[in-house]
């Protein structure tokens, strides 16, 4: 017989349920990315204090006698070389494109207090204008001026231009205004900008 003080053994009972573990977002059970430092950059040469006195010296005095020389030679020959050529195809192209334009704006200014050899200075001069302020400054209005002046340069050359040299005309018009676009659009890219935002990496 077991005692009235002694502890009785107690019956079995269940086991408490295990907690479910708690879920962790795919985000937080990646490690922290430690920041990425660039590497150091390359110190910038210094020519000053890498060379010795009279090495600069040396180069100063060769730059000086190299300017010199061109003026005194390379200047008067290439002065001579252009008096011996013939720049009349130069002169001549000017004159395909210049003259039906202002033969255009002469027949479409009647009425207008412009005359057409006003309006045909200005045709001229937002040309020149806008070619260097794009190329120089690269403004869009400068730029988007540019591109106007060259479409209706060719329009008005195909309108007022012979018929038989409708074409050749226009054409050569065209080709003008894209060699003075190597200038006044350069830079110019038509690729697009994308800009892409990481959304699931959370924000620090």
């Amino acid at each position: 017989m077991t005692e009235p003080n002694q502890p009785q053994p107690e019956p079995n009972k269940p086991k408490p349920p295990i907690p479910p573990m708690d879920t962790i977002a795919d985000n937080d059970r990646m490690p922290p990315r430690t920041p990425r430092t660039a590497p150091p950059r390359p110190a910038s040469i210094r020519t000053r204090d890498d060379m010795p006195p009279g090495a600069l010296a040396m180069l100063g005095v060769g730059g000086g006698l190299a300017v010199i020389l061109v003026l005194i030679v390379g200047v008067p020959r290439l002065i001579d070389w252009s008096h011996h050529q013939d720049w009349h195809w130069f002169t001549q192209w000017v004159a395909t494109v210049a003259d039906p334009v202002y033969t255009y704006l002469a027949a479409h200014t009647a009425g207008l207090p412009l005359t057409a050899s006003s309006t045909f200075v200005i045709w001229q001069g937002i040309g020149a204008v806008s070619l260097v302020l794009a190329w120089g400054t690269g403004a869009v209005g400068a730029r988007l001026t540019w591109i106007a002046h060259g479409a209706c340069t060719a329009a008005m050359v195909w309108d007022a231009a012979p018929a038989t040299a409708r074409p050749v005309a226009t054409a050569l018009a065209v080709l003008a205004w894209t060699i003075g676009s190597l200038f006044a659009l350069r830079g110019l890219s038509l690729r697009p900008v994308l800009h892409i935002h990481n959304h699931n990496h959370p924000a620090r």
